[in-house]
C-alpha cells in the first residue's frame, strides 16, 4: 500500500495542502472543527507528517514546479528567469519538469504528486484533453495551486493564466501588413494545435475577412528539416507578399527560404515574427515582430501563484493579460 501524502489528506478533507500542514503543525492557526476533521482523516489514511509538511506551515522550505515543453527555446528560458527572480524574493525554490510528447500523462501526474510541491506553473504550449484532465485533478482533487504561463485554456475560465491577448495581436499584425499594401498575407503556424497558435490564427482570420483577402495558412513545425519542406511546398503553390510566423524561429525560416528563392525583404515581401526573442536581432535583416513581455509574464505568473499558495484573494480571475506591442525592424517597410 502506498504511503498517504499531504495531498491525499487535503483531497479527502477538501482543503488546501497548506491548511493540512497548519492543522498538523500549527493547530492554533486553524479553526477547531477543521483541525479535528483533518487530524481524523490523516489518522484514517495513515498519513505521517514529514519535514516538507512542516516547512509548509512555516513557509521556510517551499518548492514550485514548472512544467515546460522545451528548455532549449529562448522564450522558455526568459520566462523561467522571470519566475526565478520573483520566487527567490518570496523564499521559494523551483523545480523544472520537462513534459515530453512521449511521456504518459499518468507518469507526469504521479511525478508531480510525489514531489509534494506547493504550487505549479504550467509553461507548456500544448494543452490536450488528457493534459487538461491532469491540470484539473491537480487543482481540484489535490488542491495544488496552479497557474498557466503564456498559454490559456478557453474551455475552463476558472483556470488562472498569465499571457497577452494573442487574438488581438494576430489581428493587429495582419492589419499592419495590409496597411503596408500587402494583399497576399500568409500565416505560418504550428502543426500541433497549441491554444496560443489557435488564437493568433483567429485574429489573423478576423483581419483577413475584414479586408476581404484570401486566407493563406501553412502548418509546419519547429524542426528545420520538416519546416523547410513544408514551407517550400507552400510557396510553390501560393504567391506571398506578407508573412506572419507564429514564432520568431518560423518567421526566420520562411525569410531564409524566400531570400534563397530570390525574393527581396522587405521590397518584395514583409515578414513578422512573434515574441521578440534574441533571434530577431541575430538574423539579417533584423526581424520585425510582436513583442511579448516574456520575462514579465514569468514574473507575474509567479506572483499570482504565490498569492494562491498563501490563500490571498486575486485581483483578477481567469486570464491576466499583459500589454504587447508591434516592433518594426528591417523585414517590414
Amino acid at each position: 500500500m502506498n504511503k498517504a501524502t499531504i495531498y491525499d489528506v487535503a483531497a479527502v478533507a477538501k482543503v488546501s495542502n497548506a491548511t493540512v500542514s497548519r492543522a498538523l503543525n500549527s493547530p492554533d492557526k486553524v479553526k477547531p472543527e477543521t483541525r479535528e476533521r483533518i487530524i481524523k482523516i490523516a489518522k484514517e489514511l495513515g498519513y505521517k507528517a514529514n519535514a516538507f509538511a512542516k516547512g509548509l506551515a512555516s513557509s521556510k522550505s517551499t518548492q514550485v514546479a514548472i512544467i515546460v515543453s522545451d528548455l532549449a527555446r529562448a522564450s522558455v528560458a526568459e520566462m523561467v528567469k522571470g519566475v526565478a527572480k520573483v520566487a527567490s524574493s518570496y523564499g521559494y525554490s523551483i523545480i523544472l519538469i520537462p513534459s515530453t510528447s512521449d511521456e504518459k500523462e499518468t507518469d507526469l501526474l504521479t511525478n508531480l504528486i510525489s514531489l509534494q510541491v506547493d504550487g505549479i506553473l504550467y509553461m507548456n504550449d500544448e494543452i490536450t484533453e488528457a493534459q487538461y484532465q491532469i491540470i484539473k485533478e491537480l487543482k481540484n482533487k489535490y488542491q495544488i495551486p496552479l497557474v498557466l504561463v503564456n498559454t490559456v485554456y478557453e474551455k475552463d475560465s476558472d483556470l488562472l493564466s498569465v499571457a497577452i491577448d494573442y487574438e488581438k495581436a494576430g489581428y493587429e499584425v495582419t492589419k499592419t501588413l495590409f496597411q503596408e499594401g500587402r494583399r497576399n498575407i500568409a500565416l505560418f503556424s504550428t502543426q500541433k494545435r497549441y491554444p496560443v497558435s489557435e488564437l493568433k490564427e483567429k485574429g489573423y482570420l478576423r483581419a483577413i475577412n475584414e479586408f476581404a483577402l484570401e486566407p493563406l495558412i501553412c502548418y509546419t513545425s519547429g524542426n528545420l528539416d520538416t519546416n523547410r519542406k513544408d514551407i517550400e511546398s507552400f510557396l510553390i503553390k501560393n504567391e506571398v507578399d506578407g508573412v506572419i510566423g507564429v514564432r520568431d524561429s518560423i518567421a526566420i525560416s520562411v525569410m531564409n527560404i524566400m531570400m534563397n528563392q530570390g525574393k527581396k525583404v522587405p521590397e518584395d515581401v514583409s515578414i513578422f515574427g512573434f515574441q521578440n526573442t534574441r533571434y530577431t536581432l541575430l538574423c539579417r535583416p533584423s526581424l520585425s515582430t510582436i513583442n511579448v513581455p516574456i520575462y514579465e509574464i514569468g514574473a507575474r505568473a509567479m506572483k499570482v501563484l504565490t498569492a494562491e499558495m498563501l490563500g490571498e484573494e486575486q485581483e483578477v480571475q481567469g486570464t491576466i493579460l499583459l500589454e504587447h506591442s508591434i516592433i518594426k525592424r528591417n523585414t517590414t517597410k
